[in-house]
Order: structure tokens, then sequence, then C-alpha cells
């Protein structure tokens, strides 16, 4: 929108809202039209890309029995383990563990326990790289804030492509589920910068964050993120 056009959208509001009522301003405001949202990018490599670049990790699978696979390759090579803990969503307990050898307990995770949770997110949202889970007995709060592991599984049917978006999505949930204890955006491992100005990750939650996506097409959209940021 060009300068002359930009002053004559503001001249037409200031007059249209000189004395006039609330629905005669929302009238004049609709007249005006809104220009066309840009192209949105490939939502699954957008989205994989800012996780790899807020210092998260990530991995796809096609199916859930993939997915499972992937859970337990993460488990061997980062903690020589096959145990977790994971909340109590539907999703997550359907999944084929013994396909993998994993041996995940339901609930909250407590002290003393692996240090490992897993979270299947409501949301992914690609201009972010965050995911969106909601806090309650589905998604303990402990398991995304305690563990040095964190874990999240998106499908790629629950990508958007802003938080706009994202937040219309949570109204529709919210009118369906009704209002859940929390709702997290959660967009990298914790970090903080408050010592000496040192960029130190881990410090007051999840040191290790790790996405996997599920959906067909997903392999080839994190090769693409890897190459559009250099990342082996």
């Amino acid at each position: 929108m060009g300068a002359s056009a930009r002053a004559e959208v503001f001249a037409r509001l200031y007059r249209s809202s000189g004395g006039a009522s609330a629905p005669e301003i929302d009238r004049e405001r609709e007249s005006l039209g809104s220009a066309p949202r840009p192209a949105a990018p490939a939502v699954d490599t957008t989205f994989l890309r800012n996780v790899l670049q807020n210092h998260g990790t990530a991995a796809c699978a096609p199916d859930r029995s993939a997915a499972v696979r992937e859970v337990g390759t993460y488990l061997y090579e980062n903690l020589r383990s096959q145990r977790l803990v994971a909340g109590h969503d539907p999703r997550l307990a359907a999944m084929p563990w013994r396909d993998a050898g994993v041996l995940p307990r339901f609930g909250a995770l407590e002290p003393g326990e692996e240090q490992v949770a897993l979270s299947w997110a409501r949301l992914g949202i690609a201009e972010m790289g965050a995911v969106v889970t909601f806090t309650g007995r589905a998604n303990p709060s402990a398991d995304n804030l305690l563990p040095e592991h964190h874990i999240v599984i998106v499908d790629t049917g629950d990508l958007v492509a802003d938080a706009e978006e994202a937040w219309l999505r949570i109204g529709q949930f919210m009118a369906a589920e009704g209002r859940p204890r929390g709702i997290n955006f959660i967009a990298g491992p914790s970090s903080t910068a408050d010592i000496e100005g040192r960029l130190v990750y881990g410090a007051h939650g999840p040191r290790c964050w790790h996405v996997i996506l599920i959906g067909e097409g997903s392999t080839e959209a994190l090769e693409r993120a890897r190459a559009a940021i250099g990342a082996n």
C-alpha cells in the first residue's frame, strides 16, 4: 500500500469516526476491504527450520509406528534407556510402544525418575518453531517443565502458519472442550543469560528439546529445513 492510499484510508476512518456510532464505524471500516495475505511458505519445512534454529532437535516419521521407533532411538542415543514418562493423552496411550521396546509410564514426572518426558502437542506454529500444549491431566505441567529431556510429538495436520491462526484454533478447542488449566507455547529448550550474560540451556527447565513430526512427506520437509540453515 502506497503512502497516498494509506493517507486516504486514515482520512476516511477519521471522517467516519467524527460523532459516528460504533456500528457506523464498523461498516465504514469493512467497506475499505483488506489486502490479501501473502502466500504462506510450506508450513512443515518452515516449522522444522525454526525448531532447529531454536536450538531444538527434530526427527520425522510417516506414521505412529515409525514415531515410536524415533522415540526409542532418541532414548538409546542420549540416555541408554528405554524408559520415559508420558502424559495421559489418549493418542500417546494408543502408540505401539512395544514395537520399539519403549517402556512409558503414564502420569506426571516425579523426583528420581528418568529425566525424560513425552508430550503430544495440540499445535505446531511454523513462524515461531513453537509447539502448543494444554496443561491438564493429558499433559501435566511437570512433564513440560521438569525433565532434562522433553520430547514432543506433532502431527502435520496440526501445523499452522502463524500465531494468529494458532489462537483461532485454540479458541475452537476451548469452545468444544472447555478451558484448560493452562496453555503453553514452547519454542526450544529452556535458557537464560542472567548470569554474566552467558547463554545457558536447561537452567530452569529442559536442556534438550526434541520434536518428532508425524506425517507423509515430513522426512523431505526435514531435509529441506536442514539444507536451508546448512545443518547436517
